[in-house]
C-alpha cells in the first residue's frame, strides 16, 4: 500500500522541506511514498463566505489528485486521535484489508473544504493544539515513519 500525503501549500522554510525530506526518505524504505502540494489561495478578507470558497478550490485542486480507490485520511481538529502504536495498527489494519494507497490531506490555512471531508474516509488530528502546518506535516510524517517502525518491529522510541 503506497502512502501520499497531499497537502496545500509548499513548504517553503527551508528547515521544514528539510525535515520533511528526511522523513520522505526514511520511509521509502518500508514501500512508495511521495507528498504532492497543490497551490495555495491568498487569504481572504471578504468573511466566511469567501473562506468557504477558498477551501472549496483548494479543494477542488486536492480532489483533482486523489483516485477512486485511494483510501483518504483528513487531517482537521476533530478527528480521532491516536498515539503512536494506534497508529500503526490502524495503518496495518487498512492494509490488511486491502484498501488502495493510503492518502493523507493537510488543508490550507482556512482548513479543508466540506467537499474533500465528504471524500474522506476517515478524519484524524494530531492534536488539540494548533501547529503551523508546516510543522503539522513534518510531524504526520515522522509519525508514519514511526508507526513503520513499530510495524516493522523495530526500536522507534529513538
Amino acid at each position: 500500500m503506497s502512502i501520499t500525503i497531499l497537502a496545500v501549500g509548499r513548504l517553503k522554510e527551508k528547515p521544514y522541506r528539510q525535515m520533511a525530506d528526511e522523513y520522505l526518505k526514511r520511509l521509502r524504505r518500508f514501500g512508495k511514498t511521495e507528498e504532492i502540494e497543490v497551490p495555495d489561495l491568498p487569504e481572504a478578507s471578504g468573511g466566511e463566505a469567501e473562506e468557504a470558497r477558498i477551501r472549496e478550490r483548494e479543494g477542488e485542486a486536492l480532489l483533482a489528485k486523489i483516485r477512486p480507490g485511494d483510501h483518504v485520511v483528513a487531517m482537521t481538529l476533530r478527528g480521532i486521535k491516536y498515539d503512536s502504536p494506534g497508529i500503526s495498527r490502524r495503518i496495518t489494519a487498512l492494509r490488511v484489508s486491502g484498501a488502495g494507497a493510503l492518502v493523507f490531506v493537510i488543508g490550507g490555512s482556512l482548513g479543508l473544504g466540506k467537499n474533500v471531508l465528504a471524500r474522506a474516509d476517515e478524519e484524524w488530528s494530531m492534536s488539540d493544539l494548533t501547529f503551523p502546518h508546516q510543522l503539522a506535516r513534518v510531524m504526520l510524517l515522522e509519525q508514519l515513519y514511526r508507526a513503520e517502525k513499530i510495524a516493522s518491529g523495530e526500536r522507534y522510541h529513538k
